[in-house]
C-alpha cells in the first residue's frame, strides 16, 4: 500500500495503457487499478442517424395537427 501511494502517478498510467493493477495491504490483494471504460464523445456521435430521420413534407403545417392540438396552441 505505501509503495503505491509513493507511486500512484505510475501505476495509474499503467492501467491507461492497459496493465492489470493489483494493490496489495499486508500482503494480500486488496484492490485493482483498470482503466474507466471511455464513453463515445460528443463529437463521434454526429450525424450517426444521418438517413435515418424522415419528416412528413407537412410536418410544420398547422393544418396537419389534430385540433386539440391547435386549440392548445391558439392556431
Amino acid at each position: 500500500m505505501h509503495e503505491a501511494k509513493t507511486t500512484l502517478s505510475r501505476l495509474v498510467e499503467r492501467a491507461e495503457a492497459g496493465e492489470e493493477i493489483v494493490i496489495a495491504r499486508n500482503g494480500a490483494p486488496a484492490v485493482r487499478l483498470v482503466p474507466v471504460a471511455q464513453a463515445p464523445r460528443f463529437a463521434d456521435s454526429l450525424g450517426c442517424l444521418k438517413g435515418e430521420i424522415r419528416l412528413a413534407a407537412d410536418f410544420d403545417d398547422p393544418e396537419a395537427l389534430p385540433p386539440e392540438f391547435r386549440d392548445a396552441f391558439g392556431l
